[in-house]
């Protein structure tokens, strides 16, 4: 068996992190990722005050296993973070922040409620801050990643990281989808893994099984990073670009993001109806390049065996022989 740092900080059997995906987590989601000895996290983004709490009671009737809740910094909303304390999960977990936002508050309110605080940076320079805020975890995302990501790629900024914030555990995220990724991060320093993309193609996830499929399908190479769902949503995140797959609604507003400005609330409802009708040409698909080390839809179960398995394999079968 795989056990690292993270295993004991969170209670947890196998050191793999669900990411707190805002529309892509919910109660059976984080439940089964938890009940597979993995960590569950919840995305609040998609909630309010009483729908938040009850996701949250909703993994309790599913779990008794830890689990996590997640915020963005950046539009963090009061109702929202208290219903969090109140909860008092395992993990409070932030992302995104303002440069010039304080971190240390919201860290100290988590702590004194009882949870552990888990960041995720980009950058050193955010880590860093975070870790002198009082953060019990890092992750180090790469640009690889599904969703709102920096530049850096994982395989350089997770060993930075994990210098600069020694010692302090850092999970790596972006890029990884199985147990080859698993292996290299704890190669590069990493206590586990946060993994977005790859429990999206579960049947566990709360996506329009269009997406799945168009995860199945991608090849990691129909991914760019722009700035167009969020014109589209009307919605800046700090320092961020999207990683998306180039769909027709991207490829249709490329190079005209100044035409999407000026229509941006009708295109928006456009591509909110596109999602709920799980048009895959027409929608937002936020995932990762890992995508292309998807072949098909497996429950939380099996994927999160499958990683230990083979990188366990990688651990005691290959990397050994490679030794004189």
């Amino acid at each position: 068996m795989i056990h690292t740092r993270i295993c004991d900080l969170l209670g947890i059997a196998h050191p793999i992190v669900l990411g707190g995906m805002g529309t892509a987590t919910t109660a059976p989601l984080v439940a089964a990722v938890s009940n597979a000895g993995g960590f569950g996290t919840l995305g609040t983004s998609a909630f309010n005050a009483a729908t938040l709490e009850s996701e949250i009671g909703a993994i309790h009737e599913r779990t008794d296993k830890p689990f996590g809740v997640n915020h963005l910094l950046f539009k963090i909303r009061e109702d929202m973070f208290a219903v969090t304390l109140r909860a008092r999960p395992t993990v409070a977990a932030f992302a995104w922040a303002r440069k010039d936002q304080s971190l240390r508050d919201y860290f100290q309110r988590a702590h004194d409620a009882g949870c552990k605080v888990m960041h995720m940076a980009g950058e050193v320079a955010e880590a860093l801050r975070a870790a002198e805020a009082g953060a019990d975890v890092l992750v180090a995302q790469g640009t690889e990643a599904g969703g709102h990501v920096g530049w850096m790629a994982s395989l350089p900024l997770l060993p930075m990281m994990v210098k600069a914030v020694a010692p302090l555990p850092v999970l790596c995220a972006g890029g990884v989808a199985d147990g080859r990724g698993l292996a290299a991060a704890l190669a590069l320093g990493a206590e586990g893994v946060l993994l977005g993309t790859r429990f999206m193609a579960t049947p566990e996830a709360p996506i329009h099984p269009n997406f799945k499929q168009a995860i199945v399908k991608s090849d990691g190479h129909d991914t760019v990073l722009t700035e167009i769902p969020d014109l589209a949503s009307q919605q800046v995140w700090p320092g961020a670009m999207s990683r998306a797959q180039r769909n027709r609604f991207i490829a249709g507003w490329a190079g005209r993001e100044w035409a999407l400005r000026q229509d941006a609330t009708e295109v928006g409802k456009q591509v909110a109806a596109a999602r709920a009708a799980g048009d895959v040409d027409n929608a937002s698909l936020l995932f990762g390049q890992d995508a292309g080390l998807i072949d098909s839809i497996k429950s939380v179960q099996e994927v999160v065996q499958d990683i230990i398995a083979e990188a366990e394999q990688i651990l005691r079968g290959r990397l050994p022989t490679l030794l004189r």
